[in-house]
């Protein structure tokens, strides 16, 4: 088999490929190879490109044994570390006087990787979140079966903790309920016909309580239009529920909440007709080095306060998911001292 034959065969594999033989000089390779490694490999030595050890060690494994051998090569691509899984097959009677090459294929695994770290963190965050509240579930119970056994006071007292407690993790545990069924219904798309101002009325009377006794002023700013939207009520209902309250808790120091309404018969997000709702407040705000991360699962900007105030860092996780489902866009916007504001943009 001559080289030219040799070259038509690794640029057909879809991923980087390379051929080495026995004089460990690279005599094939593809375009997605040189891209990976560099555009002037061809008949180099390998390890002039292939640096890392566990590579070298893999290729020389197969020159000399003239079988199979597997490893990993890691690289970045500009925007992200990126993992290879290299798996190495000996070809006989190619290469230098015939004696025999390798074919090293490259094959990207590192969205597998990104998948495995997800799966880490989400159980290592679950974890923390509920170690806490049983930790004080368990010191409580404890000592009220010990030194507050006969103390009326402090087991008053320590009940109420403990209940807080536990509704902590009942709202952390329908929240991942919640989650899990919002990604597995992400890709159905929603069919029901819904009127978008009645929903967000809705919303703001059944959060009104809530607003009272934070001291904050809702208001709503609508056409009178009716605006037709097509949608799930409930999850779009845990949207607007979901930022409005955050707006009442985190930026209710501002004494308004307002939500806003526009629509457009062409709206430059969705490249056609849509409708903005703005959740505005007049709070403290939102540093920006936390913007970007805000819809991130068990992200905070402000861990202390938002255990305080009962959060479970998956809200904005939620409302990601669900707009998605929507084909909807969520913006952020915030400056320190002078509030927030939550965009949601809808098709309609």
């Amino acid at each position: 088999m001559t080289n030219d034959q040799l070259e038509e065969i690794v640029t057909a594999i879809p991923m980087p490929a390379l051929m080495v033989d026995q004089t460990e000089r690279i005599i094939a390779v593809n375009t997605e190879a040189k891209t990976l490694l560099g555009q002037n490999i061809l008949q180099r030595h390998f390890a002039t490109f292939l640096r890392q050890p566990q590579v070298i060690e893999a290729i020389e494994q197969s020159l000399r044994t003239k079988g199979t051998s597997n490893t990993r090569h890691l690289s970045n691509d500009g925007a992200q570390d990126t993992t290879f899984e290299v798996q190495c097959r000996y070809m006989n009677g190619v290469g230098a006087v015939s004696g025999g090459a390798l074919l090293a294929v490259f094959q990207d695994v590192t969205h597998v990787e990104q998948a495995n770290q997800m799966r880490r963190d989400f159980v290592a965050n679950v974890s923390h979140e509920l170690r806490t509240p049983l930790t004080a579930l368990m010191g409580f119970i404890e000592t009220l079966r010990g030194p507050a056994r006969d103390d009326e006071a402090a087991r008053d007292r320590f009940l109420q903790i403990m209940n807080d407690e536990a509704n902590r993790m009942n709202r952390l545990v329908g929240d991942l309920l919640s989650l899990n069924r919002v990604e597995s219904e992400e890709r159905v798309r929603p069919k029901e016909q819904l009127e978008l101002t009645a929903l967000l009325k809705s919303t703001l009377n059944s959060l009104r309580p809530l607003a009272d006794d934070a001291d904050v002023v809702l208001s709503l700013d609508a056409p009178e239009d009716k605006i037709m939207l097509v949608g799930d009520s409930d999850q779009l209902l845990q949207v607007f529920t979901n930022l409005i309250e955050n707006g009442i808790k985190y930026g209710g120091s501002g004494g308004r909440v307002e939500v806003r309404v526009k629509s457009s018969d062409h709206d430059t997000a969705m490249r056609g007709p849509g409708v903005r709702v703005q959740i505005v407040d007049r709070g403290p705000g939102i540093d920006p080095k936390h913007v970007s991360r805000l819809t991130e699962r068990f992200y905070r900007a402000d861990s202390h306060r938002s255990r305080q105030l009962g959060g479970t860092g998956l809200g904005l996780a939620i409302v990601k998911h669900i707009l998605n489902r929507h084909r909807g866009r969520l913006r952020v916007e915030s400056d320190l001292g002078k509030g927030t504001v939550f965009t949601v943009i809808l098709p309609r």
